[in-house]
């Protein structure tokens, strides 16, 4: 039996919420798209009281950002995007070009090819996302995209330094000090003075991501994402209550709106977390923010079994997923529908987010169930191609094409494979006997 000893927002008061952002969105992006650069220069001074001469930086302006970070917060830096960088080569490496003769004559085969243009976003307004930058740019560099561009809001009225020097080091082509709705809506839609791209990926705040779920088919998107989600699997040979409730508030820190779940079967340890959280929040730096997040969206759901752990885990399909217990392996084994693990105490979400390697920008809202988060094979497109070698190939597939497509009454296309039969197989195969 499952019970629910604390429970969150309902999905109704979420979707007014969302309603509200939506009709913003629409008029912003309509804005951007009719008036270009004005629109945006007016949305940048409205919402981050910023209006540069260019909102692209120039070579100096990098360097003289870059210069600004501290030596310890620049090898820091180099470190996670070497360990993204790697990460993503070894990912790569595993997706081959393949090329296979099916038939004697007839050669199938698919090519990944990289986007051309990818448009990166980096939050900057209540935190400088600066391992964003490593996720989305390096990631894009390793699968070879020819044009990256990337972009942050001003923080103090300035490009933020730690945050320009990632998106420097990862290998951007093109940084702008511009966010929310406006860089997204620029980067997707052009400008005068912004070359449009073909991918925007990255994750923001709520009117970003709509933003970027409306200019999706414009542009593809790395995911639809929503506020960051976590869930704690725990019981008690693994864990206590304050990993649980540290990782819980780890990320609830993010937003207001971050749903947080503690899954166990242990009712003394989800009431031992619960109070340990309360303790939490009076000495957390961000506890306010988390104090309201875990409020509204917080959970905390004690099951009788793994199994029933393993089906509410599966049916909350929840973004960060960190699994303390005496068989984290078959959790991993039988788990569907998660953004990421991360199994046992010794790892977090913290090392995902920040450092590890795996990439952070993962789905949200249960979009687990069918999607894996951002990766290296989400900036590569697998294009198909076919090769016919031989005069009997092409008859013969031919033969089988003219009578399938006359099954569908498309006699143009049964036209298409008589004439190859006609020419390659010597045979006269006049539009009646295609339909026999």
């Amino acid at each position: 039996m499952i019970r629910h000893l604390k429970t969150a927002r309902s999905e109704a008061a979420r979707a007014e919420d969302d309603a509200k952002v939506r009709a913003t969105v629409e008029g912003i992006l309509k804005d951007i798209e009719t008036r270009g650069d004005a629109a945006v220069r007016d949305l940048s001074a409205k919402f981050d009281k910023y209006e540069p001469a260019a909102f692209r930086l120039t070579e100096q302006e990098i360097e003289q950002a870059v210069a600004k970070v501290g030596k310890r917060d620049l090898e820091d830096i180099k470190f996670a995007q070497a360990q993204v960088r790697g990460f993503a080569e070894v990912q790569k490496a595993s997706m081959r070009d393949i090329e296979v003769e099916t038939l004697p004559g007839v050669i199938l085969g698919h090519r990944n090819i990289p986007v051309n243009s990818v448009g990166c976003y980096v939050p900057g307004g209540k935190y400088p996302m600066v391992a964003s930058a490593h996720m989305s740019v390096v990631t894009a560099k390793v699968a070879g995209v020819k044009r990256i561009i990337a972009s942050a809001p001003p923080q103090g009225g300035a490009p933020h330094p730690a945050i320009v020097a990632a998106m420097h080091l990862g290998g951007a082509d093109e940084i702008y000090c511009l966010g929310g709705i406006q860089a997204v809506g620029a980067m997707a839609l052009g400008t005068e003075t912004i070359a449009p791209v073909d991918m925007l990926v990255g994750p923001g705040n709520a009117f970003v991501a709509e933003a970027k779920r409306q200019l999706f088919g414009r542009v593809g998107i790395d995911l639809f994402a929503g506020p960051t989600e976590t869930m704690v699997i725990a019981d008690e040979t693994a864990a206590d209550a304050e990993l649980c409730a540290t990782d819980l508030l780890g990320q609830a820190e993010h937003g207001i709106n971050s749903p947080a779940v503690l899954l166990t079967n242990s009712e003394r340890l989800a009431r031992d977390t619960m109070a340990e959280i309360e303790r939490l929040l009076k000495i957390l730096p961000t506890g306010a923010t988390a104090a309201k997040s875990w409020e509204d969206y917080g959970e905390v759901i004690v099951c009788d079994s793994y199994e029933e752990m393993l089906s509410q885990a599966d049916f909350i399909a929840s973004e960060h997923v960190q699994v303390m217990t005496d068989r984290d392996d078959w959790f991993l084994e039988n788990m569907t529908s998660y953004g990421a693990l991360f199994l046992g105490a010794r790892t977090n979400v913290a090392y995902g987010d920040k450092v590890i390697g795996t990439n952070h920008t993962l789905p949200t809202r249960k979009a687990g169930r069918y999607t894996g988060g951002l990766w290296v094979g989400k900036f590569l497109k697998t294009h198909s191609y076919q090769k016919v070698l031989t005069d009997e190939a092409s008859a013969l597939i031919g033969e089988y094409c003219s009578r399938l497509c006359m099954l569908e009454g498309f006699a143009g296309h049964a036209e298409q494979a008589n004439v190859r039969v006609r020419r390659y197989g010597g045979r006269n195969v006049p539009y009646a006997e295609a339909a026999e």
